[in-house]
């Protein structure tokens, strides 16, 4: 139920989900919160930057949290922000922790098609606009 690689990677895809590459959103039914393509398809940037461990309380901070003490990008340490959910290329065989709770650090300054981010929209609630 979600656009990753079926087989031996990088040998074979079988292309049992029907695609190669990115899939189109909503291709793949909802999971039980009602939640599209959680794992899968495209690795999803976080507004975290990664940490060896996750900080600690509840996230408040939607902009993502200041770099972690220690680094210093000036001095050649590569801005590393957090990625989640997995891709078309994740098999068995290849990636093991695809899936939403995992986090997996990322270099900002690297291109790639199997990495996106994901938009939300707060919908109005029965009393009126989102807050």
């Amino acid at each position: 139920m979600a656009n990753t690689w079926q087989g031996l990677f990088p040998v074979r895809n079988d292309l049992r989900d029907g695609y190669s590459g990115a899939a189109p959103v909503m291709c793949f039914p909802p999971n039980a919160f009602g939640l599209y393509d959680m794992i899968g398809n495209v690795w999803e940037w976080t507004g975290d930057w990664f940490a060896p461990r996750h900080a600690r309380g509840p996230a408040s901070n939607p902009e993502g949290p200041p770099p972690p003490q220690g680094l210093d990008f000036s001095q050649g340490e590569a801005p590393s922000r957090v990625i989640k959910g997995g891709s078309f290329l994740c098999a068995p065989n290849y990636c093991m922790r695809y899936r939403p709770a995992a986090r997996h650090a990322q270099d900002t300054g690297l291109g790639t098609n199997h990495i996106g981010f994901r938009t939300v929209l707060n919908a109005p609630g029965p009393d009126g606009p989102a807050r």
